[in-house]
């Protein structure tokens, strides 16, 4: 297009003006004109008012024409912080693979398991807030934010989308451990101090803050395993290489209906549709009742309008009844939210563990 305007000069003396223009070209054809003339005032004023809006018109071509270019246009990285086919993981990839269908460029999920999270945080605040890079946020970045002194990122730094569910947890036990609930569990447990080796995912993981209280309510001692990821833990509970893991329900349940390990408890008011027959905590005398999410996030700063259509296309997501029922069946809860309810839920899950990350003195440097 800027070969078919010509340039314009316009050089005033006194009431003369001499209008020069420069050569343009346009389908092989070349002009080049010259004339002097003289103008009256209005005139004068008539010519730089034609000026100045061509000029204004040639200036704003460029952001026009990069305003009709719609979000997205390249591949979009969704980053998870743990290890592929785990509980966060299953649900991350149901989102990204409609996501792709709906936004019309491919949702990419890539697992970095390591450090409970803060790898895979760090990763995307480090990228450009431009909605290219996202982030499955979990209650692991209000946990790692109240555990560690200085985690490397602020919650503050990250832009809440939506929720995509909410879950709860059983407790599993390998099959070798002698126990069918709580109080048999406990019982065991106290016969055999310190032998009892429970999993953990990172520093104040739901697993620690759980065995941690339940040692403290049941005057029980068992020893912590640390592991990167919910997948690394099954192949040493299943032969009882460790005894009791906490784990998002989704995270045992195919093991538990084929018989590979046993479920004592839940963490739920009542008790779950996905296995009715395992009884809550509270019904077993024990008052802990936690449940975990799982949304998507960005880096603060992220165009506010690629937050809402990044929301409106999750909320549809979810409330399909395909993911309502692949997300159910799995012992998983389904939901969405507006930015700020996702914000308001990583703020009540940090006020919510400080104090037992106090009360035990789990709090590190990183």
């Amino acid at each position: 297009m800027a070969g078919l305007v010509p340039a314009i000069h316009v050089f005033f003396t006194g009431s003369s003006a001499r209008k020069t223009w420069m050569p343009a070209t346009s389908a092989g054809m070349t002009f080049e004109t010259e004339t002097s003339m003289v103008m009256s005032q209005p005139t004068r004023r008539l010519h730089i008012a034609l000026i100045t809006a061509v000029s204004s018109a040639l200036a704003l071509a460029p952001a026009a024409a990069f305003a009709q270019d719609a979000y997205p246009t390249r591949p979009i990285r969704l980053v998870v912080g743990f290890a592929a086919g785990g509980p966060t993981d299953i649900p991350a990839r149901y989102v990204a693979d409609k996501l792709s269908d709906t936004l019309g460029q491919r949702v990419v999920v890539e697992n970095k398991p390591a450090a409970a999270g803060i790898v895979a945080t760090r990763d995307v605040l480090a990228q450009p807030r431009d909605g290219y890079t996202l982030l499955l946020c979990t209650h692991f970045e209000s946990i790692n934010a109240a555990a560690y002194r200085r985690p490397g990122f602020a919650l503050d730094d990250l832009a809440p989308i939506s929720l995509i569910a909410k879950y709860y947890y059983a407790v599993a036990l390998a099959n070798a451990v002698p126990a069918s609930d709580i109080a048999s569990f406990t019982r065991y447990a106290k016969a055999h101090p310190g032998e009892i080796r429970y999993a953990s995912i990172g520093t104040a993981s739901a697993q620690e803050l759980f065995a941690r209280q339940l040692e403290r309510l049941a005057g029980i001692s068992m020893t912590k395993v640390p592991y990167r990821s919910g997948p690394m833990v099954l192949p040493d509970l299943i032969p009882g290489r460790i005894q009791f893991y906490v784990s998002p329900v989704i995270g045992v349940i195919p093991q538990a209906r084929t018989g590979q390990l046993k479920l004592i408890g839940v963490s739920s008011a009542a008790r779950l549709a996905a296995i009715p027959e395992v009884p809550t905590m509270r019904e077993q005398g024990i008052d802990f009742v936690r449940f975990g999410w799982l949304g998507i996030c960005a880096g603060k700063g992220t165009p506010p309008d690629v937050i809402t259509r990044l929301n409106g296309a999750i909320a549809t997501i979810v409330a399909s009844p395909d993911y309502q029922q692949a997300i159910t069946k799995l012992g998983s809860i389904p939901q969405s939210s507006s930015p700020d309810a996702l914000r308001k839920v990583i703020e009540q899950t940090r006020t919510e563990v400080e104090g037992t990350i106090r009360e035990f003195g789990l709090q590190q440097d990183q």
